[in-house]
């Protein structure tokens, strides 16, 4: 208390103490027989002017009440009174006075007056009585440390909070147990917190304080804490003043809504249920609940709903947190269970044990939505410090109320999605190879129709060089027919593109394919009906040699790509051409290079148009995922189809992801060479001797061999020009021998007399396959063997 009158500039005596108040000594008469230097300093009379007077003549408003008849109230204490008084010079001034009795014998002094300016002595009586509140009756707990951060003063505040006195002599983090600071920005520590204070001066507020104080000791309590620096009227440092109080029930009542909002944000992010589990199990753990354990009704989990009052009890259990296993296991809960209690009630049931102490705590809450079941979150506490109560149970059903719903939109989107792969498992590809040059994952969404499938597709194709093709096409309509021709003419492109056609003569191929049938239809009919005619497609062609990716697109939209550096997201400048099947329009090609660890995405226009859904504001909200383009391919793609198609939609969507690479310069190999016969040797010696290098077994050293003397030789004789070697360590050996012809050899079986023609059979048995593949300046033939694990 001392510490907020220095800082004043006071002490601890207020005006009217008479050390420091104008005093005027009275006999029994009131006349005044004594006048000291702060009288004549305050009122201007000289002690020769006042001595003499009655007290009643200075006195403006109440005389009489100086009247030494009027009777004091006690011998020993002193009455205080506010009245007004004339100065010498006329004017009025308002003082406080006090009058303390001296004697009440005989006829010597009876009473000392002290005055003293009313104002002032008003202020001082108003801090002294805010100090005795702060010291007494304050909700407020007040601590007050040296310079060394001991405690030296509480008040009773702190006693209240606490339970205790004890702890002068004790240091700041030692006046509770498990004590801990909760805010950022701050040390870990009080003792730490308040030097900082004490050394630069600079006051701390609200820190929030977690600890388990004396009066109870096995909960833990929160207090917003505020410290400032006390010093004396000359600037000396005398300690730290502390204040706290305890906000426990509102720091437990942020804490639940910070719960909830993080719920919000992080649970339901994929239309995965197992996934929205963990969600859930990630937001409970460790502040609500130690451990969560989701379990479904089985039918669930295939995309059913069960009937509404259905008490099946048969569930599977899809997470069990922290320690997670995601193995699903089928449980049969016994009918006395908390779980099977909660289901056949479909509220929360509360189970705690009948000893004292949070041991074995149990809130099991039913995941219901549109009045059926789902199955039942329960939430376990094997060592918080409070078992679950009453107050737990909305936040519980809060928190799982937002997971059921989550869940339920996987369950629709499991149950389409079953019945849309069930009729098109044979047509879409099951498994996508696993190539060196690209990552890749996707997702095809039917339309929520009465066919529940339709025609749109994605294909992914290993092509020769170890470059990749890249499809994603959108056959018209839905149904069977849709489905049913995308089988078909996913086929024709893989075929055409087995071919190693660019881009733009597979889709003037395709064209041609499907107008000629449209033709033919014509004959027997009067007007085509073929859910070809109308098709879009978009193809690919992508080098992780060079880097570079040639498209060609038949009504498809733009793709998206991703710069794996700056995270720019652009569409590559490739010419719209007409969809399949109108006839009579050129496709073109455009070539871009791609930086290794670009991300493309490939879709069809169900994925970004709709009924009332803009195009463009679908494309933003695409690259909006699109620019966490560091994720997993998976969970991008979870991502893509959570954002943009959350609920049913009335068109396919098909969606490619891709994320490039490119062949460490170290697996390939070229070589340029001229047309003479004498460079075979040379070519035969430059291959074994780059197998050699790359460690690979003496058999295919041989074969390659042979393999690069008879394609030389086949070079040299049927072509003229340049010719160029190349050698490619992928998954399998890779041997290119490119000239300017644009003749392609043809295998065939040399007859017992014929002196050639074996050298192609013979590759043709001892690789794993070969192949050709023009190129704007001739040819490139090329063989592939395997390379042993």
């Amino acid at each position: 208390m001392s510490a907020v009158h220095a800082a004043e500039g006071a002490d601890f005596r207020g005006p009217l103490d008479v050390t420091k108040a104008a005093t005027a000594v009275l006999d029994a008469d009131g006349t005044v027989v004594g006048w000291g230097p702060a009288a004549h300093a305050l009122l201007g009379y000289p002690p020769d002017e006042a001595v003499g007077s009655p007290i009643g003549t200075f006195i403006v408003d109440r005389p009489g009440e100086y009247d030494m008849a009027t009777p004091l109230p006690g011998a020993a204490q002193a009455r205080r009174q506010v009245v007004h008084m004339r100065r010498r010079d006329g004017h009025i001034v308002r003082v406080a006075t006090a009058t303390l009795p001296l004697s009440h014998t005989g006829k010597g002094p009876a009473r000392l007056l002290a005055i003293a300016d009313a104002d002032e002595t008003e202020r001082w009586e108003a801090l002294q009585s805010m100090l005795r509140g702060l010291a007494t009756q304050s909700p407020v707990g007040l601590a007050i440390y040296d310079t060394d951060l001991r405690v030296v003063w509480t008040n009773h505040a702190l006693y209240e909070e606490m339970g205790t006195l004890q702890y002068a002599g004790l240091g700041p983090d030692e006046m509770v147990t498990h004590g801990q600071v909760l805010s950022d920005g701050h040390p870990a520590t009080l003792t730490e917190a308040m030097q900082r204070v004490l050394d630069t001066g600079d006051t701390v507020i609200e820190l929030h304080y977690s600890g388990r104080p004396p009066a109870d000791p096995e909960h833990d309590h929160v207090w917003s804490c505020s410290y400032y620096r006390l010093q004396d009227g000359n600037g000396r440092v005398l300690g730290v003043c502390e204040e706290t109080v305890d906000v426990t029930d509102r720091y437990l009542a942020q804490q639940r809504l910070d719960l909830l909002v993080r719920a919000g944000r992080r649970v339901g992010t994929s239309l995965d249920m197992t996934r929205t589990a963990q969600e859930l199990s990630s937001v409970a753990v460790p502040q609500f609940a130690d451990g969560v354990t989701v379990d479904l009704i089985d039918i669930v989990l295939e995309g059913d709903q069960p009937a509404p009052g259905s008490t099946s009890t048969r569930v599977v259990r899809v997470w069990e947190g922290p320690a997670p296993d995601t193995t699903p296991q089928v449980i049969d809960h016994p009918a006395d269970s908390l779980q099977a209690r909660c289901l056949a009630a479909g509220r929360p049931v509360l189970e705690n044990p009948a000893h004292d102490g949070p041991a074995h705590s149990r809130l099991a809450v039913p995941l219901r939505t549109d009045g059926a079941s789902l199955g039942v979150v329960t939430f376990r506490r094997d060592h918080h410090p409070d078992p679950f109560e009453d107050d737990d149970v909305p936040l519980a059903d809060e928190l799982v109320a937002r997971a059921a719903v989550c869940i339920d939109n996987a369950r629709r989107y499991t149950r389409e999605h079953a019945a849309a792969l069930t009729l098109q498992r044979s047509l879409l590809p099951r498994k996508l190879p696993r190539l060196t040059g690209v990552d890749v994952a996707h997702r095809y969404l039917p339309a929520d129709s009465s066919a529940g499938v339709g025609g749109d597709w994605y294909d992914v194709i290993a092509l020769s060089g170890t470059r990749v093709g890249l499809v994603v096409g959108d056959v018209v309509g839905h149904g069977v027919r849709a489905a049913a021709t995308m089988g078909r003419i996913r086929t024709s492109v893989r075929a055409l593109a087995r071919l190693d056609l660019p881009p733009d003569e597979l889709l003037t191929r395709l064209d041609e394919l499907i107008t000629q049938d449209a033709h033919e239809q014509t004959a027997v009919q009067a007007e085509p009906d073929d859910p070809a005619l109308g098709v879009t497609c978009l193809y690919a062609v992508y080098d992780p040699v060079t880097g570079r990716c040639s498209m060609a697109r038949a009504g498809s939209p733009l793709p998206s790509v991703v710069d794996p550096t700056t995270g720019e997201i652009t569409h590559p400048d490739v010419p719209a051409g007409p969809p399949l099947g109108l006839g009579g329009l050129p496709f073109e090609s455009a070539e871009f290079t791609l930086a290794e660890g670009s991300l493309m995405a490939l879709f069809t226009d169900g994925l970004v148009q709709g009924r009332d859904r803009d195009r463009d504001t679908e494309l933003d909200a695409l690259h909006t995922v699109l620019a966490e383009h560091r994720l997993p391919l998976e969970e991008l793609c979870d991502r893509v189809v959570t954002t943009l198609l959350p609920g049913p939609v009335d068109d396919d969507a098909a969606l490619l992801l891709v994320r490039t690479r490119t062949l460490d310069s170290h697996e390939v190999a070229a070589w340029d060479l001229t047309g003479e016969p004498e460079v075979v040797g040379r070519a035969r010696a430059l291959a074994t001797g780059q197998v050699d290098a790359w460690g690979l077994d003496g058999e295919l050293s041989f074969t390659t061999e042979l393999v690069v003397s008879e394609l030389v030789t086949n070079a040299i004789r049927y072509a003229s020009g340049p010719i160029q070697l190349r050698l490619i360590r992928d998954r399998a050996l890779i041997c290119e021998v490119s000239d300017t012809g644009h003749t392609s050899p043809n295998l065939r079986r040399a007859a017992g007399d014929d002196e050639g023609g074996r050298g192609l059979f013979l590759i043709a048995q001892m690789t794993q396959q070969w192949g050709t593949r023009y190129t704007p300046t001739g040819k490139t033939i090329w063989a592939e063997q395997p390379i042993p694990p």
